[in-house]
């Protein structure tokens, strides 16, 4: 192992809290997702299982894992890890269906105890009901995600490690309202055509090309904090830059792209059989 890749790996220590937390997610969901496939098999087939306890590792792998001081030392890959939290775990998470599942795995007498006064609380209902809107939650997303590349704020969250995690937690949080609508995950219903979902997927990619482009042409670096450390690796900071913009520019528009596809597809289909 390079002397570069041994620095990331000895200054790395296992973040305690949030592995036992995340194992902790996992382990609720899967007792669920046991209890209710044994009443509802077709609606939670074996890959459901699959995709949330992946976007489960993903989020560790981004935040918690030696990937972290990698994305400390250079922008590419403080890139990749934005686009696992944004545009990999949600959706990994939401077609998982997690509600009931993770309900379902919590024990019964913490749900009655603890949760059930909670979940009957309409101001609840109809919060969540506000920011699965699509206009609510492609703004919540696309405005977090440009705000936190604002050149002060990106600094400023590298160099102040709670405000690093509360990035994260933004990032994660406004991503999974943003796929929601997308998705829709049981038992949730949709509420909207099905066309409104090609121009929310398609802004949300002109707005993720906007910010690449911006970094991929701009001949000097843009985020300060990678000038004022020394790179382990040496890499020249503008190949950097670029190199993180091509990663979110072309990566970024597959996830947004391809969905739309699938749902340009999908109504021509229901249309064709609407006719038949």
């Amino acid at each position: 192992m390079s002397p570069e890749y041994r620095t990331i790996f000895n200054d790395w220590s296992l973040p305690i809290f949030l592995t036992t937390a995340l194992l902790l997610t996992a382990i609720l969901y899967t007792r669920g997702w046991f209890a209710i496939r044994k009443t509802r098999p077709a609606l939670f087939p074996t890959w459901r299982l699959v995709t949330f306890n992946l976007g489960i590792a993903t989020i560790w792998v981004s935040i918690a894992s030696p990937m972290d001081g990698f994305a400390d030392a250079l922008l590419s890959a403080h890139m990749v890890e934005h686009l696992l939290l944004m545009s990999f775990v949600p959706p990994l998470l939401l077609l998982g269906y997690p509600q009931v599942p993770l309900l379902r795995g919590i024990p019964h007498v913490i749900t009655v105890r603890l949760l059930a006064p909670f979940l009957r609380m309409k101001w609840l209902r109809t919060l969540g009901h506000f920011l699965t809107k699509p206009v609510v939650a492609w703004l919540a997303m696309n405005l977090t995600f440009l705000v936190w590349h604002i050149p002060t704020a990106y600094d400023f969250a590298l160099e102040h490690e709670h405000w690093h995690e509360f990035e994260h937690i933004c990032f994660l949080a406004t991503s999974i309202l943003f796929w929601w609508p997308l998705i829709r995950p049981w038992p949730t219903t949709s509420r909207y055509p099905g066309w409104i979902m090609l121009p929310y997927l398609v802004l949300a990619d002109i707005v993720n090309t906007a910010l690449s482009a911006f970094l991929a042409f701009c001949d000097r670096p843009v985020y300060t904090y990678y000038l004022e450390r020394p790179n382990p690796f040496h890499i020249d900071p503008i190949a950097d830059q670029r190199a993180g913009a091509v990663i979110m520019w072309v990566l970024g528009s597959l996830i947004f792209l391809v969905p739309a596809i699938f749902v340009t597809f999908r109504l021509l289909h229901q249309e064709k059989t609407r006719r038949a």
